[in-house]
């Protein structure tokens, strides 16, 4: 019998707040099901296996971050729309870290293309309209923008920038200018 209360949304939501808690790779039905003092058995009409779970976890961040970069691009372009596109994902892993970690998840083909990934790869082609780059310029740009954000992101979250003399705010601050003057340098008119 199926426990009233259980849906595959309930399970997906308790597991994006374990995994802010204890790190996505931590993340199982097993431990769900202790979170919600089950047997395991009964979490399966719900969810298949501990990768459903997962590839569940990802997709609400991956529409999380898609609402939230969505939001604070409104009504911007340039350098403004392009700080606020990497403060989203800053802020989102700083506030969620195992969901921001669950976003960087392997799906399968079918499902990433179905998903707000897609979004997010067509705000970030957006941005870089802006600054009137041609193919394969856009493409080089959308993969550096995806490095630098992510890359930073995880040294901070790793503490890797917690003992130096310099504000880390101020090294992001610097990263997003100098993007903003690379990418209006390469700029085709």
């Amino acid at each position: 019998m199926v426990r009233v209360g259980l849906t595959a949304e309930r399970l997906t939501r308790a597991g994006a707040e374990l995994a802010d808690e204890v790190g996505f790779q931590q993340v199982t039905v097993s431990e769900l099901a202790r979170r919600f003092d089950v047997k395991v058995a009964s979490l399966y009409s719900h969810v298949r296996n501990s990768q459903d779970l997962k590839t569940r976890i990802a997709l609400l961040a991956l529409e999380e971050l898609a609402d939230r970069a969505a939001e604070a691009l409104a009504g911007r372009a340039g350098k403004d729309a392009l700080a606020a596109f990497a403060d989203t994902y800053r802020d989102y892993a700083r506030q969620h870290p195992g969901r921001y970690a669950a976003a960087q998840f392997r799906l399968d083909p079918e499902t990433a293309a179905a998903s707000a990934g897609v979004r997010q790869a067509q705000m970030t082609r957006a941005i870089l309209r802006g600054y009137d780059l041609a193919e394969p310029d856009q493409t080089h740009a959308v993969r550096m923008l995806g490095g630098m954000v992510h890359g930073y992101i995880g040294l901070e979250l790793a503490g890797g920038f917690a003992h130096t003399a310099v504000d880390p705010q101020q090294s992001w601050d610097w990263i997003v200018d100098s993007l903003d003057t690379l990418l209006r340098t390469r700029a085709t008119h």
